[in-house]
């Protein structure tokens, strides 16, 4: 729509960390054994591995949003070109704590000013009373998907677009079904495509620490000029279930193949060089996208490319570099136009062959530890 012995060798990561390569070889073997086991399963049995923190990096190691590009990914041209401005969607995730304040969850009264109206009752939630997500504007109606974690360590609730007027006041936005953070993590808030709310976010640190990011990201793309809709085709691919309300008149994208749910990435041939980045964070991006690519999950409502995001990421960016991650021009942009020109459509991605199929470009996740 427009607009996270009685001795165990088990180390617990964060977003990048735990690198298979310091596993031993009779290790590796057996950690493949195991792809598509449940995440408890592999981790009882593999004690020595690495583990990932299910906040920081969620949801099955062979989830869509964990699975690397594979060595047998069909590429075919995306042909998306430079935008007037790239910036971010920003979404809100929160662990839930068990003494928080219940409060009503009800369905958005409009999609633009006067979200905070709606009355029709969608369950509750326990947040904090200092939880507010402004209404949206004649200007400005974010898509705000959000994602909260349940006290019992477990369920995502996901809603789009989150708005909360007032302190300890009710919260308002269409719930989606609930997931576990164990999961496949596709369903979600992102109202386009259904997707996830969290799967594919990039994370606080994420942009501006050491380690690489190790999962897929979200992109949003302009409905009108890219994404396609025909009689005999519905808007949208595996792993998205929908497409926009507005998909027969609005999507008028000339590539079947380029709609909600397909997974975009950079081809093996293309290096940081040849684009010649600039940039740490457009650097990160690219090995992101080539090794593990993004799905496109919402509509930019015009000539605009948006990475979707943890609320505080762009803060911390323009901490850590000194400039914005959106804009119309400099460095920084020229970087996000070339990392979108560079995107290519995996056109064999699939349940069966998520990637691509094949040999992962690069290492799978570890299972989660907590």
């Amino acid at each position: 729509m427009p607009s996270k012995s009685a001795l165990v060798l088990s180390i617990t990561v964060g977003i990048g960390v735990g690198n298979y390569s310091t596993i031993a070889a009779n290790k590796t073997a057996n950690f493949n054994s195991n792809i598509g086991t449940s995440d408890s399963t592999i981790l009882a049995t593999n004690k020595l591995r690495p583990t990932r923190n299910k906040w920081l990096w969620p949801f099955a190691s062979t989830s869509p949003w964990n699975m690397p590009i594979g060595s047998n990914a069909r590429y075919v041209p995306a042909n998306i070109q430079k935008a007037e401005w790239v910036s971010a969607d920003v979404e809100y995730l929160y662990k839930l704590k068990a003494d928080n304040p219940v409060r009503s969850v009800y369905i958005p009264g409009a999609w633009g000013p006067g979200r905070c109206t709606g009355t029709s009752p969608q369950g509750t939630l326990q947040l904090p009373d200092d939880l507010i997500v402004p209404d949206a504007t004649r200007y400005s109606t974010p898509n705000n998907a959000a994602a909260f974690l349940l006290p019992d360590g477990k369920t995502l609730v996901q809603l789009n677009p989150l708005t909360r007027c007032t302190a300890g006041g009710n919260v308002y936005g269409w719930r989606t079904e609930d997931v576990s953070i164990y999961g496949d993590g596709l369903r979600g808030g992102r109202g386009g495509s259904g997707l996830s709310s969290i799967g594919g976010s990039i994370r606080l640190g994420e942009l501006t620490g050491t380690k690489p990011i190790r999962h897929a990201l979200k992109i949003n793309l302009w409905a009108n000029k890219y994404l396609h809709y025909s009689s005999s085709n519905p808007g949208y691919r595996w792993p998205a279930d929908r497409a926009d309300s507005y998909a027969a008149q609005h999507y008028k994208g000339t590539n079947p193949k380029l709609v909600m749910g397909t997974l975009l990435a950079i081809p093996p041939n293309v290096t940081r060089a040849s684009l010649g980045l600039q940039t740490p964070a457009g650097r990160k991006l690219f090995h992101a996208l080539q090794n593990y690519g993004g799905y496109v999950v919402d509509d930019s409502a015009g000539d605009a490319h948006y990475l979707s995001m943890e609320k505080g990421v762009l803060e911390e960016f323009r901490a850590t570099f000194g400039y914005e991650f959106y804009g119309t021009s400099g460095t920084f942009y020229n970087d996000l136009t070339k990392l979108f020109k560079a995107l290519y459509i995996i056109d064999n991605n699939g349940p069966n062959s998520v990637g691509g199929g094949g040999t992962p470009r690069v290492s799978m996740a570890p299972p989660i530890g907590n």
